[in-house]
């Protein structure tokens, strides 16, 4: 009988011409398996392990040194404008840090020397590191509700026991990200045995010493580094260095138009667009620092002339962003070199006339002049049409004036930037039962304690941002809240105030008015710093922003 033709099962895998698929089957199901082990492993020690601070090294005082005294930005990045369009919400760009410090990143406080002989009435060394030292620690201790990014080191005050020192910090549960500077007065006592303890600490803004003052006119070669500390503003008129530098640049200036004396929306939308065309034929742009202020933002009512543009939005940074002139100074220059230079005009009094019809222009100035008939006379009408495809607005040049922002961060430092805030609007449109039949009685105290009863806290600090002139009308929130308005504020645009002497110089020495546009964005700021924002129309009354079947 012969053998058998019946061979066991899978037999055939084991036939020399298979081996190799065979090979590469169980090297790759190997791998598969140390990859899965791997996973596992990771998984573990990742949900297990707690790490150490990232600003945590093996010599603390070595590192936290090195980082206050090094001149590198690594330890930052910028964040991307962020501005709204509308009138209320031009805000501020600021910068985000990716570390904050802790008080665990500081050095110990010194051990005592029983045997150290001081003399107590010596002046405080405020360049003393242990000073530095105390100081930041007192810093942190005093303010949980924010985070600090970077200090800078203490400078003398404004006595023996008075050291200032300033640093940039953000609220811890702010919605915004915005980025924030302070500097303060610390008095500091000295104790026999050599130790020192800060007695107290001034308020807001009140180490002036330790303010940054800026080189007037410095060029700002690397637009996204942040500036130092405790810097100042400085807005000052750009130079022009020679007649070459000036007969050999290309400008771009709008004249006349019906967008003067108009609301504020309407002027940077007008603006920004004037900007674009400057940005795109790559000119110079030629502005008028000069506004007129709209009746609605006025105490008297009407338009106002002589309203410098620097009041209200951030020159410094829009020089930093591009280039512009003041018109006065063009002119004066123009007058003089006009003639010798040979420098040419090219006048354009058609707003149809395209940016990309005159990017080939040659002239040393084009000037836009518009008319006296609206709507065809607004700045703004350049960019529609088969322009609006081409010129970019470019809305992250204009910022908030820093001097407005600074008021913001006082108010906001006053409550400890441990505040609450809500925006009630009442006015015109709780009187139109029509467009918003329920605003009224929605916005009124007892409503409001309703509304804010699961939203708000008790107890807690609440700025109320509103266009209702009789305050009195809230005062029934005070039995659940500490409530605080702009006015409570007034000390910070008065007389004696930095924001007053500043706008001073600016106003050739004369007193310029917190007017409705200030107080506008001042309160917007505020409202923006609040940990919690309650809205009117989101969330006190089920009425629609823009009236009735608009939601």
């Amino acid at each position: 009988m012969g053998r058998s033709s019946i061979t066991p099962s899978g037999s055939a895998s084991f036939k020399p011409d298979n081996l190799g698929q065979n090979a590469l089957a169980l090297i790759g199901n190997l791998c598969f398996t140390l990859f899965v082990i791997g996973v596992l492993i990771f998984t573990t020690i990742a949900a297990t392990y707690n790490p150490e601070d990232p600003l945590i090294f093996p010599n603390p005082s070595s590192k936290i040194t090195n980082f206050f005294t090094s001149n590198s930005n690594s330890t930052f990045k910028s964040d991307n404008a962020v501005v709204n369009t509308g009138e209320d919400f031009v805000t501020s760009n600021q910068t985000a840090f990716s570390n904050f410090i802790n008080i665990t990143d500081l050095d110990p406080e010194p051990e005592i020397n029983d045997n150290q002989i001081c003399r107590v009435t010596d002046p405080i060394n405020c360049r003393d590191p242990d000073v530095f030292h105390l100081l930041m620690r007192y810093a942190i201790e005093s303010f949980k509700d924010i985070h600090f990014y970077r200090f800078g080191k203490p400078v003398k005050g404004d006595n023996d026991t008075s050291c200032h020192m300033a640093w940039r910090f953000r609220p811890k549960d702010g919605k915004t990200a915005s980025f924030y500077k302070d500097y303060r007065s610390f008095t500091v006592v000295k104790s026999e045995n050599c130790t020192h303890s800060v007695v107290g600490i001034g308020e807001y803004h009140s180490g002036g010493n330790a303010r940054k003052r800026k080189v007037p006119n410095k060029t700002v070669n690397d637009r996204n580094t942040l500036p130092e500390v405790g810097e100042t503003v400085n807005d000052a008129l750009p130079e022009i260095e020679s007649e070459g530098s000036f007969s050999h640049g290309k400008y771009l200036i709008y004249s006349g138009g019906g967008d003067r004396c108009k609301n504020m929306h309407h002027y940077l939308w007008s603006f920004i667009c004037m900007l674009g065309e400057a940005q795109y034929l790559n000119r110079t742009l030629v502005m008028d620092l000069s506004m007129c202020l709209s009746k609605i933002y006025t105490s008297s009512g009407h338009d106002e002339e002589g309203k410098d543009f620097r009041f209200y939005f951030d020159f410094e940074h829009l020089m930093d962003s591009t280039s512009v002139l003041d018109q006065v100074q063009f002119w004066s220059e123009w007058t003089k070199w006009q003639q010798k230079d040979g420098l040419s005009l090219h006048l354009v009094e058609d707003f149809r006339v395209t940016p990309m019809a005159l990017s080939e222009k040659k002239a040393t100035l084009i000037m836009r002049k518009f008319g006296s008939v609206e709507p065809d006379n607004y700045w703004y009408r350049v960019c529609e049409g088969e322009a609006e495809k081409v010129i970019k607005r470019p809305w992250h040049m204009i910022w908030k004036s820093r001097r407005l922002l600074d008021v913001a961060s006082a108010i906001a430092a006053r409550m400890n930037w441990d505040f609450d805030s809500v925006h009630i609007e009442r006015g015109k449109k709780a009187s139109n039962k029509k467009l918003w039949p329920n605003l009224g009685k929605d916005t009124l105290p007892r409503a409001l304690l309703r509304s804010l009863k699961h939203k708000i806290e008790d107890g807690r600090n609440l700025y109320i941002v509103t266009d209702e002139r009789k305050l009195s009308l809230f005062n029934p929130l005070k039995d659940k809240y500490s409530t605080h308005f702009l006015d409570e504020y007034k000390d910070l645009w008065d007389s004696n105030s930095d924001w007053y002497s500043e706008t001073m110089k600016l106003n050739s020495g004369n007193p310029v008015e917190f007017d409705g546009y200030m107080r506008m964005s001042v309160d917007t700021e505020v409202f923006l710093r609040g940990k919690k924002q309650i809205e009117t129309f989101n969330d006190l009354t089920k009425d629609c922003k823009n009236g009735i079947n608009t939601c």
